[in-house]
């Protein structure tokens, strides 16, 4: 029974400082850190105007395109030097053909549609400007957002830039809304902390900015192109930085069976970017970026969920012993457990009912973000995840 409660402290241990821990001692490491060095800032050097291709793959997004160019064309940033470049291989629903009707946009278009990945890595050579942004057709930058995202560029020592990806929040949301947002509001807050400890460890693919130098084409079948391109700039010494108002905004998914299949896919690439960037596990080599690496991505993609799983039979076989009913710690914590996974099916019970109370929601959510991740654990190991990828659909 003592190997039992030592193992569930280890388990308890491993699943709390991968959603709660982590926070604690970053934002403790940061006020550390400000004590000694003062709070970082932004650059803001207004001059600092340098050529930029804001670079949107697109695949059949036609229903974007209008309002996507007419948000790119009133961002604040002097027309000459932003380019606009759309890439939409594979697109066979007139995207290409209305993206050419705006004067200046550029279109590289190829009737095969081989995955986001192969058509970054044809286009990217391309690219003349020493700033390349990427952002999603589907989503809508806010206006300052390149001009912020450029400006942190005026320190050496960034190679990548990411924005924030904002959900629009209902006042009403249904499971897939608030677990959504929710999430990503956590996920700002430590990306903030990360930047001022030292770098954000992967940049969001709706909006994020890296020095087209530092650009290393990605394998072909890279599931998670956004986080292997930021981190891999990493790797050549430079930090990736993060600004909250330079932000990209989209709708959440339309229900949680479409923000399931795409935390599946994400979770498949996060399996396959922690293969492929197992160099970053090296924490003689790397350091800081190492720790910020292994406590913010891979236990969340590798061992977390399986130590949520193991925590269940455990916990139960201790509560059992030490009796139901007794006030030990133990029991309280199985009760605990039980009433989170009770909330979790009330979740599900009410998925696709818009409630106020988004807080409802929290243990469906995270109890899905967990299922996504063995499953794309599964279909990593099957190598049945497809590099082409169907968006998900958006809620109205």
């Amino acid at each position: 029974m003592e190997l039992l409660k030592i193992t569930f402290w280890v388990l308890f241990f491993i699943v709390f400082y991968t959603y709660i821990g982590y926070g604690l001692v970053l934002y403790v490491l940061v006020r550390i850190k400000r004590l000694f060095v003062g709070k970082t800032s932004a650059g803001a050097d207004p001059s600092y105007e340098p050529e930029v291709t804001l670079l949107i793959p697109a695949y059949n997004e036609r229903d974007y395109i209008d309002q996507k160019i007419k948000n790119s064309m009133a961002q604040d940033y002097p027309a000459d030097k932003l380019k606009i470049c759309f890439v939409t291989d594979g697109s066979d629903d007139g995207t290409p053909e209305l993206a050419r009707q705006y004067p200046g946009v550029a279109v590289y278009h190829s009737p095969k549609r081989k995955g986001k990945i192969n058509a970054m890595n044809r286009v990217m050579p391309l690219v003349e400007s020493p700033i390349v942004i990427f952002s999603d057709a589907n989503t809508l930058l806010g206006e300052q957002s390149i001009r912020r995202i450029v400006n942190r560029f005026t320190d050496a020592t960034v190679g990548c830039v990411s924005g924030e990806k904002r959900i629009i929040s209902k006042e009403k949301d249904t499971a897939a809304g608030a677990g959504e947002g929710l999430y990503w509001k956590y996920e700002s807050t430590l990306k903030k902390w990360d930047a001022e400890l030292n770098s954000v460890v992967g940049a969001a693919g709706e909006l994020f900015a890296i020095r087209t130098e530092l650009y290393q084409e990605v394998e072909p079948d890279t599931i998670l192109d956004d986080f292997i391109i930021s981190l891999r700039v990493a790797q050549q010494g430079y930090t990736i930085q993060y600004d909250p108002k330079a932000f990209a905004i989209e709708t959440a998914s339309a229900n949680v069976q479409e923000e399931l299949k795409r935390k599946i896919r994400i979770s498949a690439g996060g399996i396959q970017s922690v293969v492929r960037l197992r160099t970053l596990l090296n924490i003689f080599k790397y350091k800081t970026l190492s720790f910020q690496y292994i406590s913010h991505r891979v236990l969340r993609w590798t061992l977390t969920p399986l130590c949520l799983i193991l925590m269940i039979p455990v916990l139960s076989r201790i509560a059992l012993d030490e009796g139901l009913l007794s006030n030990s710690l133990y029991t309280v914590l199985f009760w605990g457990q039980l009433m989170f996974y009770l909330g979790a099916l009330v979740g599900l019970i009410l998925e696709n009912r818009s409630l106020r109370i988004k807080v409802l929601f929290v243990p469906y959510y995270f109890l899905m973000m967990n299922y996504s991740v063995v499953m794309g654990f599964s279909r990593y190991l099957s190598a049945n995840q497809s590099v082409n990828w169907e968006r998900a659909q958006r809620a109205a």
